[in-house]
């Protein structure tokens, strides 16, 4: 039992001087650390505002001349009776070999004979091609129908892509009389259209 204490106490002082030791240290080296002229650089940050705001152009276009007289009342455009020229825009002109004989009592559908257009419809002018004042043409293939339709259209050749959507909704429009032979209509495939867009002076 003695021994035991004395024991914890040997070990209680041993103890005790190394925290003091340490401690002195920890003293020593803080002292020295607060008295040290070291050279501090400070940077200083300044926080510059960006005009964000940026101007844009507005091209504004050319007010047209003021009527000398004020337009008449007009009827309501028919689209599908449109002329193609008005606008800029020359459908090509289709050449077929009529080869129609109007004999006997019967009517057009009875008689052997090509396919003839009906009704073309002009092509509206593509907008971002008017603006850079773009002008071409495209040639179209497709297949004129027993109904007279117009059916499967392709671009064969065109002079800029940005003729061909307004192109091919146009010819899908076209109207027909349908080829006949031996008297029932029949499908014409490989029809070649060309149309082409000019611009106004």
């Amino acid at each position: 039992m003695v021994a035991r204490i004395g024991i914890s106490l040997a070990a209680g002082v041993v103890v005790t001087f190394a925290l003091l030791w340490i401690m002195q240290i920890l003293i020593a080296t803080g002292e020295k650390a607060l008295v040290d002229d070291k050279d501090y650089k400070f940077v200083d940050f300044v926080r510059v505002n960006r005009d964000e705001s940026i101007e844009q152009k507005k091209v504004k276009p050319k007010k047209p001349p003021e009527p000398d007289q004020p337009p008449p009342d007009q009827p309501p455009p028919d689209f599908d009776s449109a002329d193609p020229s008005a606008q800029g825009i020359t459908i090509g002109n289709v050449s077929v070999d009529t080869g129609i004989s109007i004999g006997g009592i019967g009517g057009f559908d009875n008689v052997d004979g090509e396919y003839l257009p009906i009704v073309k419809v002009a092509p509206i002018y593509p907008r971002r091609a008017q603006s850079r004042g773009v002008e071409g043409y495209c040639i179209l293939s497709f297949t004129v129908t027993r109904l007279g339709t117009v059916t499967d259209p392709a671009v064969i050749e065109c002079s800029s892509s940005l003729f061909e959507r307004a192109s091919t909704n146009a010819v899908v429009k076209f109207k027909y009389k349908p080829r006949v032979v031996n008297g029932e209509p029949i499908d014409v495939p490989g029809v070649k259209h060309k149309i082409t867009f000019q611009l106004e002076d």
